[in-house]
């Protein structure tokens, strides 16, 4: 695996990449579960496996609907 690929992002990060969701309501959606967050520290994080997958899941949902 190369050293520059990232593993995990921001929490605002992954919120703006889902919905285009401000700080704040980023925050709040990874406190309610909306997507995987990990613990380093004080620091929230997201995956970047579990949350991409998680989006295919969604698209895949909305797709066959």
């Amino acid at each position: 695996m190369p050293q520059d690929t990232q593993l995990t992002i921001s929490v605002p990060e992954a919120g703006k990449r889902l919905a285009g969701l401000s700080r704040n309501a980023s925050y709040a959606a990874a406190a309610r579960g909306d997507f995987p967050v990990i613990k380093v520290g004080r620091l929230l994080r997201v995956p970047l496996r579990p949350f991409e997958q998680m989006i295919d899941q969604v698209t895949a949902k909305s797709s066959a609907a």
